[in-house]
């Protein structure tokens, strides 16, 4: 009776082990192995509530009812709590949700959603205190670093009131603070924001900074983004220069107001030392092989430049000046012209951000160029020139 007994036991325990385990992954095959466990009650019911919102569509009232009956089988799970407050907060009873969130939090201090769901009953409460701890507490134990609290905090970055406390915020949990930084860079709105509670002691190019000088250009704000940039880029920025990186020596200071060099299916460029591009067009089809962004007022300029290599293939290069979100060039003239008579170009009124662009142009035959660029120099013109 004694075996028998034991061996009851242990297939109890090795049933009530595959329910907890499944009912994390696969609740559906959960419930065959024991329907009425409260981990399996718990994962259907959970997914049937997560595919119902997915879909926008009404959650089946025996989700919730399987929900209440594991809860009084494991009183002490969190995930019925978490039901109850999304219940509640659907019926517009604040209060009692945020004492169902409460509760799973305590349950499991662990809980992502449960700090995911009171972290948006505070800010929306304006509760701005408990909403950061939550918000700090999303980041220590979400493999995404707290990505779901970002647009709580970009929306709490809008006030200025608030920037220093994001700044404690981010010192306290750095890895928190680039995917916030990030998301604010990208709004035209708080830029600001990024600039305040951005952490100045940080080393090297921010991760924060391609998006913000990206939507800083697309709002036409091109005075802005080249000051940031240049402010990020150091002291290789030269006051008054309307080229930046003329002598391609300065490989840190981030594009658009650098040069953006190609390695492609197009050909290479590359910096090389003594202040040499080094330009490879393969000749198999068009495209670019260095860009940059320039800030010219209206008026005249002459680009110059020197050539070594293979100088009678150069017409295979061009270099063309375009508005920025043009869709034809304003100029442009093959690279073996501008390097033999230099090449003067006019910026016209109406055209407040321009790039510089040297493009490959394929040929019936293709015919492969390799050739290096020195002395590049850009100037305005003399008057009448």
């Amino acid at each position: 009776m004694a075996i028998i007994a034991a061996l009851l036991i242990a297939v109890q325990v090795v049933r009530n082990a595959a329910v907890q385990a499944l009912a994390q992954v696969r609740p559906a095959d959960a419930a065959k192995v024991w329907s009425g466990h409260p981990a399996s009650e718990i994962g259907v019911a959970m997914t049937d509530i997560a595919l119902a919102s997915r879909a926008r569509q009404p959650v089946r009232q025996s989700a919730f009812a399987e929900i209440a009956d594991a809860a009084a089988k494991a009183p002490l799970a969190p995930q019925p709590f978490l039901v109850r407050g999304v219940e509640a907060g659907l019926a517009g009873d604040g209060a009692i949700a945020q004492r169902a969130f409460e509760a799973a939090q305590w349950r499991d201090p662990r809980s992502l959603p449960a700090a995911y769901f009171l972290a948006d009953r505070y800010f929306r409460e304006g509760n701005a205190g408990p909403g950061l701890r939550e918000v700090a507490a999303l980041a220590r134990l979400s493999p995404e670093s707290g990505s779901g609290a970002v647009p709580y905090l970009a929306e709490y970055a809008g006030s200025e009131a608030n920037w220093p406390a994001l700044r404690a915020l981010f010192r306290a949990n750095p890895r928190l603070a680039q995917p916030v930084l990030i998301a604010l860079a990208s709004n035209i709105s708080t830029v600001p924001a990024v600039l305040a509670v951005a952490d100045r002691r940080e080393t090297g190019t921010p991760q924060w900074l391609a998006p913000m000088l990206d939507t800083l250009i697309k709002a036409g704000d091109y005075s802005k983004a080249r000051l940031i940039w240049a402010r990020a880029s150091g002291p290789s920025v030269r006051p008054g220069e309307l080229l930046h990186d003329s002598d391609f020596r300065d490989a840190s200071a981030p594009s658009p107001f650098n040069w953006q060099l190609t390695a492609s299916t197009v050909g290479l460029a590359e910096r090389q030392p003594g202040g040499h591009l080094h330009v490879l067009f393969y000749g198999d089809e068009d495209g670019m092989l260095a860009s940059e962004m320039l800030l010219l007022q209206p008026g005249a300029y002459r680009l110059s430049m020197r050539l070594t290599g293979d100088p009678a293939r150069a017409h295979a290069l061009t270099w063309s000046l375009w508005c920025d979100k043009a869709a034809q060039p304003v100029a442009s003239v093959t690279l073996d012209t501008a390097a033999a008579r230099g090449w003067q170009f006019t910026v016209p009124a109406g055209c407040p951000a321009q790039w510089l662009k040297l493009s490959g142009i394929s040929a019936d035959i293709p015919q492969q160029v390799d050739i290096s660029i020195s002395g590049l120099a850009l100037t305005k013109a003399a008057s009448g020139a």
